[in-house]
């Protein structure tokens, strides 16, 4: 099968569709907040890590970014960023947006023209896990 060499669009999801266990998420969202919880220096191998808690969203509600080292640098409050092939982790219950190696994460192209809304955060939703015995 030849590979034409065209690529077919990415197709973008809003915040509120989010559910827990999915990946591969296209996001266009805006930083609303940025907290580094975690910066560890060079060990043995040289290795830095950082790791910050971002609060991101669009016009549908919020959701917790856990952005990892050089992710780290592009989440400064009113950024707009790209998540290309993003997934939910699940963390003490509650929603948190990633990206791994496998996804993109980069400054948005087009300035973000929405306002995002404050007041529905999906990270604020509980989810338990249920085992049902059929």
């Amino acid at each position: 099968m030849a590979d034409s060499g065209a690529r077919r669009q990415p197709t973008f999801t809003k915040v509120d569709q989010l559910r827990p266990g999915t990946h591969g998420h296209n996001l266009l969202l805006k930083v609303v907040d940025s907290k580094m919880v975690l910066q560890r220096g060079g060990g043995p191998q040289g290795r830095h890590m950082r790791i910050a808690e971002c609060l991101v969203g669009d016009e549908t509600g919020i959701i917790v970014f856990t952005a990892r080292n050089d992710q780290v640098d592009l989440m400064k409050p009113g950024t707009a960023v790209d998540l290309r092939n993003a997934k939910i982790d699940m963390f003490k219950g509650s929603m948190r947006l990633a990206v791994d190696k496998w996804g993109i994460v980069k400054a948005a192209e087009s300035p973000a023209d929405f306002t995002v809304k404050e007041d529905n955060n999906m990270s604020l939703i509980e989810f338990e896990l249920v085992t049902v015995v059929e």
